[in-house]
């Protein structure tokens, strides 16, 4: 990068925003959410218009090309390229003013489509465009690809609801297009004239298509229909860089509905698309059958596809009223009209319920893209489209074309403006594969044009499809493109190679430019990627689920504190990527860059279950650092914390009054002041307290723990159990144990205990000791052998170390056959007494009380939250589950030294506001010692496990 040294400084020396030539951050911006990979110059993120000005003169001072990008959610691969990035995402995403008179709103070009439309909720309007990616995406990015979404049959695409742009060119031009009046100047005199020329050919060759998104707009430039704002709407960033939009608002109905409406198969739902629209539905969306198998492979214990009508292909209809009555029964009148066709209806309208069927439709591009045993699947050929009446008969001759290569893909989309969204398993790493890719894509581009369609109909052209244009249009529309970017860039400097001139569709693919240079022997098993730590990185697709600005969910917390690109989970596995590859990351596991991304990551697990792939950053930090610091010295921290159930294991071997002094000694300022530099603990958390006795110890020696509840039934009369003894329950809080027998036993269970000390070893695996984990679950096995052998069911207090038993275990020892077994048999507190419902609510009544409940991330991500909610109702427990994402300590993160603050910002983002502005009656209620650890900790008031709100309902 020395050649890029001068341009750097007079990048820095111009303008306010941040300047990023580093290697890590050419890494994460060289792939979007495509195929394609293109390692950028540099990237910047200017502050407002003057920034970009003076960004774009440095760079023409340069002669460097120049990409402007968004939320880079592209799937075309219109996103990367070798220039200049301008990151619009960072800063400039303010919304300037919106109009409820004019219906407008004006945006700067970063601005995220959600917050545009919950601008215009007080009003009653929206902006009618919603992609997939609607809560990230950017009004910009929407704009260059000409972006549509569900409601494109009520509302249309971006370029029907742009009312005017403020552009600038690569030579500084800086115009307002739209508007009150006429453009004059030599730009919009150039385009009107090539109109007037080519208006016989635009109307003769560019088809009236309600889903056209492939090349430019030309028919915008037709004399009598001249639009210059519009003709600017999907041009992909090659033709100028757009500084502020504004855009038409639409009325919003006040309330909604969907009717999911089943089909024997997609074709048929495809052949009654045209039934459905003479209805005016909001949205009229497909899914075929795999979708929803592969969901339920991916994901087995998902509830929502069970509410699908019977059938083979489904449409979801969405209807809209004045009140949520108007809505349902517009739902339900075109459920009557379809009857006819369909093998079954459902109509839904709690918001609940559908936002969940609506996460099954739009998360299916990232399902998709992954089978159960690792197989891969990309886009490509993405989303064509045909004119809706003749889409039935498209599937099936699509489907014939995909037999005819040998390929597989399952399919989903707009059906009612006859658009598909498919991935399929392309061969993307060997040149056999990559020439059966050119073959597919051509008879594909010949098919649409067959019936009258688009190569693109929502995602653009990119290099996936711009080279095919000249398929789809003749040779003068062709030339009319290249005029077209003539006049607006005639240095071609603005995202070259797009469009116009194009790459080929095989040039730049990601995943063979990206072949990894390091060896692919890594400590963990890897089972969901064949045993691939290289294969793993190619999970994430760059959908950018992960940074979304709501904040809500659990993934990703520190993206959500920080808003840095590094701290996402999509920056991360770039630069996992880019660091098997060895070319952008070099140093390989010993990558400083790599290891400061990490650095902030919480293991929180929450991208496993909420990345639409299943990126599983907890697992690929534990490799990394497993690599990194193999036979090395390590921080200090993974010898304290790493190893703490090894300290407390010889710590509950004293004395309680030796514990006791312990304890006292830890609240001696400079005593714990020591132990914390030595432990590599932050100064600012304190020593949490060690109980006097543990809960194995005092149950040895057979004294009194916790009063059982009488509850009518035999003690013993349902045969053994076996409690998971995890050492945090154990050693801080064993009063919870003491509880939980109590109540397991009020429940006719004999309650056992394992011979021995057990750990799941997750300490170890956390600060990737794979090694000593390993050794650590084994023996741990070992000890409870025999019950898992016999059957008896495994309960753990803990939801971490129960989440490592039943989902984790494998990755650490992958054939020892009792993993197997743990799965079956390990079940929560909360799994276990849902089983017993009926008997808790006749004890216990109504009226206990209330909850804050703040679900543990690994029991999130591994084992779900529905069995606690059943069992809080039959406890009578008044529960409020909050959407409050990670508490923020995560174990051994929130203690280690210099973590603290990113810590307690993820606890304020949600959590620690939920519960001071809760009654103080309201218990708060925390499984997993972590979160306890956090609220205790930040003065708030003392947490209680589900076993303690149990006990204290049963006893009454």
């Amino acid at each position: 990068m020395a050649a890029h040294r001068a341009l750097e400084q007079d990048l820095r020396a111009a303008i306010g925003g941040e300047v990023r030539f580093d290697a890590g951050s050419r890494a994460m911006w060289s792939a979007d959410a495509s195929n394609y990979r293109g390692v950028p110059i540099g990237v910047i993120a200017p502050r407002d218009a003057d920034d970009v000005e003076a960004a774009m003169a440095v760079c023409r001072k340069h002669d460097v090309p120049v990409l402007p990008v968004g939320a880079r959610t592209s799937i075309a691969g219109q996103a990367v390229n070798t220039a200049v990035a301008f990151d619009f995402r960072t800063h400039m995403d303010r919304i300037l003013s919106v109009d409820p008179d004019a219906r407008t709103a004006t945006v700067l070009p970063g601005a995220v489509c959600d917050a545009v439309r919950d601008a215009g909720k007080p009003h009653g309007l929206t902006f009618g465009p919603d992609p997939s990616t609607h809560n990230r995406c950017s009004i910009g990015g929407m704009i260059g690809n000409n972006a549509c979404g569900s409601h494109s049959v009520a509302w249309g695409k971006t370029v029907d609801n742009v009312r005017s742009l403020e552009v600038l060119t690569y030579r500084g031009e800086r115009i307002t297009l739209g508007g009150e009046g006429v453009e004059t100047g030599a730009i919009p005199d150039a385009l009107r004239a090539l109109g007037a020329e080519m208006a016989a050919d635009i109307q003769a060759h560019v088809p009236e298509l309600t889903r056209r998104v492939s090349g430019y707009n030309l028919d915008q430039l037709v004399p009598g229909q001249v639009n210059l704002a519009k003709a600017l709407v999907g041009t992909e960033g090659t033709c100028a860089t757009i500084l502020s939009a504004t855009v038409d608002l639409v009325e919003s109905p006040p309330a909604r509905a969907l009717a999911v409406l089943g089909f024997p198969d997609a074709y048929t739902a495809a052949d009654n698309v045209m039934i459905v629209r003479a209805q005016s539905p909001l949205t009229i969306e497909g899914m075929d059958a795999g979708l929803i198998a592969a969901l339920r492979a991916l994901r087995p214990g998902e509830t929502t596809s069970r509410m699908l009508p019977e059938g083979g292909g489904w449409l979801y209809v969405e209807t809209g009223g004045e009140t949520r009555a108007a809505a349902e029964a517009a739902a339900r009148d075109v459920a009557t009209a379809m009857k006819p066709y369909t093998t079954g209806s459902v109509v839904v309208s709690d918001p609940k319920q559908m936002g969940a069927l609506w996460r099954v439709r739009e998360e299916g591009a990232g399902l998709l893209t992954r089978s159960p045993d690792g197989g891969e699947a990309w886009p490509g050929w993405e989303d064509a489209a045909v004119p809706p009446e003749r889409f039935g008969t498209y599937l099936r001759e699509f489907d014939r074309v995909l037999e005819r290569h040998g390929r597989k893909g399952i399919y989903y989309g707009h059906f009612g403006d006859g658009c598909l969204h498919v991935r399929i398993d392309f061969d993307l790493m060997t040149k056999p594969g990559i020439a059966n890719f050119r073959a597919f894509m051509t008879d594909a581009a010949d098919l649409v044009v067959e019936h009258g369609g688009s190569l693109s109909g929502e995602h653009g052209d990119g290099q996936a499809r711009a080279e095919l244009l000249p398929r789809m249009y003749p040779p003068e529309i062709i030339t009319g493109f290249e005029r077209f970017k003539q006049i607006w860039d005639p240095d071609e400097k603005m995202n070259p190679g797009r469009v116009v001139r194009p790459a080929t569709m095989d040039e730049n693919l990601r995943v063979q430019l990206g072949m990894p240079t390091m060896p692919d022997k890594p400590k963990l098993a890897f089972g969901h990627d064949q045993g691939s730590f290289h294969r793993a990185t190619r999970r994430c697709l760059g959908v950018g689920k992960c940074a979304i600005d709501t904040g809500s969910g659990v993934m990703c917390p520190s993206w959500n504190v920080t808003k840095e690109e590094k701290h996402s989970t999509r920056g991360r596995a770039r630069l996992l990527f880019e660091m098997a590859r060895g070319e952008v990351i070099t140093g390989g596991w010993q990558s400083d860059e790599v290891a400061e991304s990490l650095d902030l990551c919480l293991s929180c697990k929450g991208c496993k279950s909420d990345c639409p792939v299943g990126v599983d950053m907890a697992a690929y930090k534990t490799e990394f650092l497993a690599q990194r610091y193999r036979r090395k010295l390590r921080p200090r921290a993974h010898y304290s914390m790493g190893a703490l159930p090894r300290w407390l294991r010889i710590v509950g071997a004293l004395p309680a009054a030796a514990v006791d002094r312990l304890n006292r000694l830890a609240r001696v300022p400079f005593l714990a002041k020591v132990a914390k530099k030595a432990g590599g603990i932050d100064a600012r958390r304190a020593i949490p307290p060690i109980a006097r006795e543990t809960y194995t110890a005092r149950a040895a020696k057979g004294a009194p723990m916790s009063r059982v509840p009488d509850l009518g039934i035999e003690p013993g009369s349902r045969g053994p159990l076996l409690l998971w003894t995890d050492t945090f329950t154990d050693h801080f809080d064993p009063a919870i144990a003491a509880d939980a027998v109590a109540v397991l036993t009020a429940l006719g269970y004999r309650v056992e205990l394992p011979p021995r000390t057990v750990c799941c070893g997750l300490t170890w695996t956390s600060t990737g000791q794979v090694g000593a984990a390993r050794r650590v679950l084994a023996r741990s096995l070992r000890a409870i052998g025999p019950a898992l052998d016999a059957g008896v069911p495994v309960v753990g207090l803990e939801p971490s170390c129960t989440a490592a038993l039943r989902s984790d275990a494998a990755e650490l020892l992958p054939d020892d056959p009792r993993v197997e077994l743990l799965g079956r048999h390990v079940s929560t507190f909360a799994e276990l007494l849902n089983r017993h419902t009926d008997e808790l609510s006749a004890v216990a009544g109504q009226g206990n009380g209330g909850a804050l409940v703040q679900i543990h991330c690994h029991q999130h991500a591994e084992l779900g939250s529905e069995p606690d909610r059943a069992v809080l109702a039959a406890l009578g427990v008044d529960a409020t589950v909050l959407d409050s994402g990670c508490c923020g300590l995560a174990g051994n993160f929130g203690f280690e030294d210099g973590h603290y603050d990113v810590s307690m910002a993820c606890a304020e983002r949600a959590l620690l506001p939920a519960i001071r502005a809760s009654d103080d009656s309201v218990a708060v209620l925390a499984d997993g010692y972590s979160c306890r650890t956090q609220v205790r900790q930040a003065g708030e008031r003392e947490p209680v496990h589900l076993a303690q709100i149990a006990a204290r309902a049963l006893r009454r």
